[in-house]
């Protein structure tokens, strides 16, 4: 049966009209690529830093690439660059209030641009909140692991590169004007 101007009045089209959402099937693989890549990058962090602490303690740098990279072991109270070093429990509410917001944005993944750079979000943030939950000195309380040493750059850890990597794909995906959903933005919606 068809309604006004063609539309089935039964639900079943060739495809999607210009307001539908996308297939369930194309959400989930979405979603798959999502906690593949959050899955995937989080236990690389969390293994990285256990050996780290294994194998760094009480030793020497250890010379990777010259003076360029090298391995040496810190423990962070603070944020990025250890700032904020008194407030190590409000960053770790911070990082499971980010967690549970990545979690919820996630439900509408519609590309795998945004489930690659959410992926690697959720990875970064959890891999730090990690250290502060169970490290010491103690719950809320712990501090970030940190081994990567860069010249004239503060030691950072593998949760960070997954960070950084985030905000790169996050940004390409905005100048791209591609939205969450995986909708594309209107270059008249852009120019505004």
């Amino acid at each position: 049966m068809q309604a006004a101007r063609g539309a089935s009045l039964t639900g079943d089209q060739d495809g999607p009209g210009p307001d539908a959402t996308r297939p369930t099937g194309s959400r989930a693989r979405h979603l798959v690529v999502f906690a593949g890549v959050a899955l995937t990058a989080y236990v690389v962090d969390v293994v990285s830093k256990a050996v780290a602490v294994d194998r760094l303690a009480d030793r020497p740098d250890v010379e990777l690439v010259g003076d360029l990279l090298k391995l040496h072991l810190v423990r962070n109270p603070g944020a990025a660059f250890s700032t904020g070093t008194g407030y190590t429990e409000l960053f770790s509410l911070l990082s499971v209030a980010a967690v549970v917001a990545i979690l919820w944005v996630a439900r509408r993944i519609g590309s795998t641009g945004w489930a690659v750079a959410l992926g690697f979000l959720l990875a970064g943030v959890a891999g730090n909140l990690t250290d502060r939950m169970f490290r010491a000195p103690g719950p809320m309380r712990g501090h970030v692991v940190d081994f990567f040493m860069l010249p004239h750059w503060p030691v950072f850890n593998v949760a960070d590169i997954c960070i950084d990597v985030a905000a790169v794909l996050i940004l390409v995906q905005v100048f791209r004007g591609v939205r969450i959903d995986g909708s594309r933005v209107e270059r008249e919606e852009r120019g505004r």
